[in-house]
């Protein structure tokens, strides 16, 4: 193998652990937004559990996270404005970040 195939491997492993990491970084992020959002609608334990697996889920209905706002907007009605919303978001992203580099 040459020095250029080597560089080569060596970016796309690193770009799919980027991207892998981005992933996870993404789905932690919902969850923390899922239970945030289930004590404002006053669920707990297991409902809560489940309400976040709910918010994961609608990540996965189209690209970004719009689809995630919208439901949270849908459910929480007047309890959160979007603009709260999305605050929150950026403030759990970081916080999965931070949680996804303590684990490894």
């Amino acid at each position: 193998m040459s020095t250029f195939d080597d560089r080569e491997s060596a970016f796309e492993n690193k770009f799919a652990h980027d991207e892998e990491m981005k992933f996870r970084a993404e789905a932690r992020c919902n969850r923390l937004l899922g239970l945030w959002a289930a004590e404002k609608l006053g669920k707990s334990g297991n409902d809560a559990d489940a309400y976040a697996k709910e918010v994961i889920r609608a990540d996965f209905e189209e690209a970004g996270h719009d689809d995630v706002i919208r439901k949270l907007v849908a459910d929480l009605g007047d309890k959160a404005t979007e603009a709260e919303i999305r605050a929150k978001r950026e403030e759990m992203l970081v916080k999965a970040k931070a949680q996804l580099v303590e684990e490894s």
